[in-house]
């Protein structure tokens, strides 16, 4: 069987975003063993599953994805939407749009330290849209 549902994220600011409780609320009852899927709808944002725990790991994320991919690089053809824009796109396809979780009695089975993160690359994302599909 297959269920889906679609939850509208709020807007958030550029950076790394734990959202698991989001995600949490959002589903349906779950069965005893499946798998989860979370795909967003957009080409420049991403999602990642990572420390839930200490913030500033998100924000070592956001250092290091903005020293990877620079705003305003010279070579950069796709300008029009402003300079977060072309390396929002890169930095999407870098973490994914995707992430595939297992459920085991009920529930996410996620490590003890993990969480999922909404990675807003965009200055001024807006809304996100997340699908989420149950397997099982």
């Amino acid at each position: 069987m297959i269920k889906q549902v679609e939850l509208v994220l709020k807007p958030y600011a550029r950076g790394f975003h734990l959202i698991t409780n989001e995600v949490k609320a959002a589903l349906p009852k779950l069965p005893e063993t499946g798998l989860v899927n979370v795909f967003i709808k957009h080409s420049s944002a991403g999602l990642t599953l990572n420390e839930n725990a200490d913030a500033t790991v998100r924000d070592d994320f956001e250092t290091v994805f903005n020293k990877l991919i620079k705003e305003g690089d010279a070579d950069y053809k796709h300008t029009l939407e402003g300079l977060d824009d072309m390396p929002a796109h890169i930095k999407s396809s870098l973490v994914g749009v995707s992430l595939s979780i297992p459920i085991t009695d009920g529930c996410l089975n996620l490590g003890t330290w993990q969480g999922i993160y909404l990675c807003e690359f965009r200055n001024y994302g807006g809304p996100r849209h997340l699908v989420v599909t149950i397997y099982y």
